[in-house]
Parts: C-alpha cells; structure tokens; sequence
C-alpha cells in the first residue's frame, strides 16, 4: 500500500506540472501586478477546476497518538482527476531507534500524498468523524499552494523532525496554507463560545488535558515528562498544535490586507463522516493516585511494625531506592531532549538516578547498625520537590510517593542506632 501512495504521489506531481491550470508553476508565483495581469477568465478556469480544504479528523482512543485528533488538506484538481490528501502524519515505529528518538524529539515524520477516498475509508472505520473545511482561497494563491505542495512532497522535504507541540500535522499544515495567502489572516474577527475563548487561555499542560483527562495513565505518562515549561500559557497561534483548535480558528478566522475588504477563510464547511461517539475503555481499573494511595498505606504500616519491633526492613527501602533511580533515569535523559517542554522537570527532584549509588551503602550501614548522613540529603530534596508545586504542576499522586519517601527518611535519619536491630530477613530505605 506504501508503494501505491509513492506512485500515486508522483502521478500527482506529473499532473500538477502538465494541467493547464497550474503550468505556470514553474515560474515564480503571481504576486503584486503580475498577479492582478491574470485575465478574468483564467481565474475563472483556475477556481472551478482547484479546490483546497483543511481535514479535521475526531481523537480516538485506540492508540496513544490519536488522542489528539489529526489534521490534513485535501487537493482537488478536477481537470486531472486528482483528488488527495496531504497527510503529515506518517511514521513508521520500526523506525531505527524511533522511540529514543521520538523521547530525543529527532524522530522523523513524512509527508504522504494518499487518495482521499482512502483517506476517508481509513479514519471511518476506526470510528473517526471527519470535518472538511472549503477553503476561500483566490485563484492565485491556490496556484501558490499548488507549486508548495509539489515542492513539499519532494523526498529531499517530505522528512522533518517530528515535535508534538511544535512541529506536528496540524502546524505544518497550517504553515503550507498561511504561506500562501495573499493577506493577514486575523482571528479574533470571528465569533467564538465560552469554551473556544477559554482554550485559548490555557497553558500546555491543560490543552493537552482536554484529550487525556479519560485516559488517566496516558495523562500520568505525559505529566510526568513534561516540565516547567509545559505550564506556561500557550499563546492562540500555539494552541493551534491541536487539529481540534486549529479548525475553530480557522472557522471564525478572515483574511484581510491588500487594499481588499475582508473575506472568511473558510467558505463551507461539510461533515465528510460523522462524528462517533468515543468508546472509553479502563484497561486498567485503578487511577494512578489509587495505586500511590496504596502503596502510602503500605509505607505507614511497615513504618509502625519496625517502630514496635524496633528492626529496619531495609529491603523494601532497597525497592524503592530502585524504583526511584530506574524512574529517574528516563527523566534525568530528557533533559537533553530537543523538545523544550522537558528539559527542566522539577520531578527529577524526587526521582532521579542517584540513589542507585546509595542502595549498597544504605544495605552495609544498615547491617552493621550504622547512622548514615544521606537521609537528611534525601529529606532536602523531596522538601524542595513539594514547593515545587508552586511552578509545576506534577503527575497525579507524585505528592503522596514524596509522602511515602518523606516518611522512610525522616524514620531512618531520626531512628536510633540501638533500635535498628540485626536484620534476621532481608529489609531496607528509600529515596
């Protein structure tokens, strides 16, 4: 089927160099006077035969990535019988290192040029609505989008490196279109409920909640890499890294400039497949503060049995220390990832790789009934982790592991010496 899409691509540009109405391709595009020198009728011609629209596609929940919805343009050119969909979406996860690379934000993703139909065929059957947005673009600039599009689909231009905020579908077909419109395209012009106006008031964070609020383990998953930076308000153009947002903007958004007086940018918008109910399902039934919350419980008990026994169970010290440093290995790496929403997390305070050189330490100077000054190093870092709270809003239930943590250090830097009896059975600390 790849193959296919390759061929056709080609076709495609064939058909955009050889069909009259776009064989001025070749030369620069029309601007200014050379622009306004294009007769009446070619106009014409050009504008029944070209059309170009903005594809929203509905989120699902069959897969991580789709959560967001997608976004694409349709071309149209009935002269040549073309009719495809300029899709920035496509990856391949057997990519050579595509999830490091994915973390790295060096991953790459293509441009397809697919049948439309296919397109349509495709995103249906997930149960995925479609909305498509006619474009009121001048004959001009279709000419325009037309030669970007052929010069887009390129195999030397048809790569980029893929960035979920950034650089995605949604902006860079925004970005081909915005380029090849003859004027400013305004937002604010156009009328926008309640909720639109609130979007766009959101920082990342939240904007990226909208899709991941039914999906508490990919939320928990997204909050616990994302940084600082993710809480910072997302400007309007920003925001626009959601499909969803970007055809709200684009339904109340008018084109002015050139001397012109102001035309809508979208002229009709049609449901090309109905929106389908979404299907939530709890592959897992517990939240991940119920599985923190769990494990909290757990720490205050094994806590109040070595206080009235008077031993240290240090293995279970050891599994945290464990669990910290092998959670703080992927956050500790992101700090050199090129997406910048990630590289300052204020969660590597709580985990980070450290405390996989202490383990043995804790284990010997436990055995052997020991004090060991790195609990107090411990407690200054997870104090510091909740008035981080102040500037990063953290994965849910990351307060109560730092409770959990808080509790064993305070137990081990404050417990006496005599009180750490032998350890008869295997037992330890945290982080």
């Amino acid at each position: 089927m790849k193959a296919f899409y390759h061929f056709f691509g080609w076709c495609l540009l064939v058909g955009i160099l050889l069909s009259k109405p776009t064989a001025a391709l070749s030369e620069p595009a029309p601007r200014g006077k050379k622009a306004m020198a294009m007769s009446d009728d070619y106009s014409h011609h050009i504008d029944s035969v070209i059309d170009v629209s903005l594809i929203t596609c509905q989120p699902s929940a069959n897969e991580i990535y789709s959560l967001y919805g997608h976004t694409a343009i349709r071309f149209v050119n009935r002269e040549m019988g073309i009719d495809v969909a300029a899709n920035w979406g496509i990856f391949s996860i057997n990519q050579r290192g595509f999830l490091w690379r994915f973390l790295m934000g060096t991953a790459l993703y293509t441009m397809e040029l697919q049948p439309y139909d296919a397109f349509c065929r495709l995103y249906a059957n997930e149960r995925r609505g479609i909305i498509e947005q006619h474009l009121n673009l001048t004959p001009q600039e279709k000419l325009m989008f037309a030669e970007a599009l052929q010069e887009n689909y390129l195999p030397f231009n048809r790569d980029y490196p893929y960035d979920f905020l950034f650089d995605n579908c949604s902006t860079r077909a925004r970005n081909i279109l915005l380029k090849c419109i003859n004027g400013q395209v305004q937002y604010k012009d156009g009328p926008a409920d309640s909720t639109h106006r609130q979007q766009h008031n959101m920082s990342f964070r939240q904007l990226i909640h909208l899709y991941t609020d039914a999906h508490p383990w990919a939320k928990f998953g997204n909050d616990m890499l994302m940084g600082v930076n993710a809480d910072r308000k997302a400007s309007p153009r920003q925001a626009q890294f959601l499909p969803e947002l970007l055809m709200k903007d684009f339904n109340r958004a008018k084109v002015a400039g050139n001397g012109h007086a102001k035309r809508p940018l979208v002229k009709q918008t049609t449901v090309v497949v109905p929106y389908f109910h979404p299907i939530t399902e709890d592959r897992f039934p517990l939240r991940p503060r119920h599985c923190f919350l769990i494990l909290l419980t757990f720490t205050i008990a094994i806590t109040l049995v070595e206080i009235l026994t008077r031993k240290h169970f240090w293995l279970y010290d050891a599994l945290l220390m464990l669990a910290c440093s092998l959670g703080g290995m992927l956050l500790f790496v992101m700090v050199f990832s090129k997406h910048p929403t990630v590289s300052l997390n204020l969660q590597l305070l709580l985990f980070n790789p450290l405390p996989l050189f202490f383990i043995w330490r804790m284990i010997r100077r436990s055995r052997s009934h020991r004090r060991d000054r790195q609990y107090a190093f411990w407690i200054i870092l997870i104090c510091l982790f909740f008035v981080g709270n102040l500037f990063q809003h953290y994965a849910e239930g990351m307060n109560l592991v730092a409770v959990s943590l808080l509790l064993r250090n305070v137990r081990l830097r404050y417990a006496r010496a005599s009180r750490l009896a032998p350890p008869a059975t295997l037992h330890a600390h945290s982080h």
